[in-house]
């Protein structure tokens, strides 16, 4: 079996927007998917996303972000190509954020060959369940460019032979 594609959504689901990530996966989970995409619901804690990728082929993490931006605005970084802007606050309750762990691994050699991030603005961190509206459209945005992005790194490999993907 080849090295498996996974798709992370991070956060904590009783702190409204902060939930983005984990809604994600969870709406990506009711998709037809090979078995080589693995979809993990994620706290965000750095050496646990460092530990999961190091055997990875491709990664997405979905988090939310916190910048004084416009609620629902959607933030896509190729983390080989690009630093992150120094504005983004992803909302991390661990000792590191994203951008650190992803920093670290860069330095420890355990980066992976593909890790693109997705962020989105978030309104509201406050205890309580569900997304804003703006997050929530925001969203189903990402998920679409999520199945896209994977549909066409897997279109890229020699050996696919899906017929049923992400219906």
């Amino acid at each position: 079996m080849p090295l498996p594609i996974l798709l992370i959504g991070i956060g904590n689901e009783y702190r409204s927007d902060d939930s983005v990530g984990l809604t994600a996966i969870r709406a990506l989970k009711t998709r037809v998917l090979p078995e080589d995409i693995l979809l993990i619901e994620s706290s965000g804690d750095g050496a646990e996303l460092i530990e999961m990728w190091s055997t990875a082929r491709m990664v997405i993490l979905i988090d939310a972000v916190s910048s004084g931006a416009t609620p629902g605005t959607i933030y896509r970084f190729d983390a080989l190509k690009q630093p992150f802007p120094a504005q983004l606050s992803f909302r991390s309750t661990h000792a590191f954020s994203i951008a650190e762990a992803i920093e670290l691994a860069r330095i420890l050699g355990q980066i992976p060959p593909s890790l693109i991030v997705y962020a989105i603005e978030g309104q509201n961190f406050s205890t309580g369940v569900g997304l804003s509206s703006e997050v929530e459209n925001a969203m189903r945005k990402v998920v679409e460019q999520v199945k896209h992005e994977v549909q066409t790194a897997l279109h890229q490999e020699p050996n696919f032979s899906l017929k049923e993907f992400f219906t």
